[in-house]
């Protein structure tokens, strides 16, 4: 077992490793690394208000309405109604660049072999642990986030 110590470089690397990942996929399909993460956010979650998008992502009014503009033009979102009040937008995801998943593929495969070499109680504790660690970084960067307003 490592220490405290290595356990947090080990760890450090890892999500420097995914982040890497991420922003050489988005550059290569000609998005920024932002643009990326809004798609995956509103494939994960549904459509969102602007500001909802814009609060998920860090950006500001100004800034997450030109990421909402460069997603349309390319066809990857559109604004609509909301069903609830005809008086909100919402953003709603149509698509996504035709090349993510082949740029995403290798990464994928190997993952996918990596896993596969789990007995499905270990898969069961990593899928836990990866479950718990996401809300407990969002619940966190959200209390970033209202902290430093």
């Amino acid at each position: 077992m490592s220490t405290p110590a290595e356990a947090s470089r080990i760890y450090r690397r890892y999500l420097s490793a995914v982040m890497v990942h991420g922003h050489a996929s988005a550059k290569s399909c000609g998005l920024g690394a932002t643009d990326l993460y809004a798609l995956n956010t509103l494939e994960l979650t549904g459509p969102l208000t602007p500001g909802e998008l814009g609060a998920r992502t860090g950006l500001t009014t100004g800034p997450t309405t030109r990421l909402i503009d460069r997603l349309e033009q390319a066809g990857y979102v559109r604004r609509a109604a909301d069903p609830t009040d005809r008086r909100k937008v919402i953003v709603e995801p149509v698509g996504q660049p035709a090349d993510l998943d082949e740029v995403m593929a290798p990464a994928r495969e190997e993952i996918a072999r990596i896993l596969r070499g789990y007995s499905p109680d270990k898969l069961n504790i990593l899928f836990d642990y990866f479950n718990r660690a996401a809300d407990a970084y969002e619940r966190t960067a959200e209390q970033v986030r209202t902290a430093r307003t």
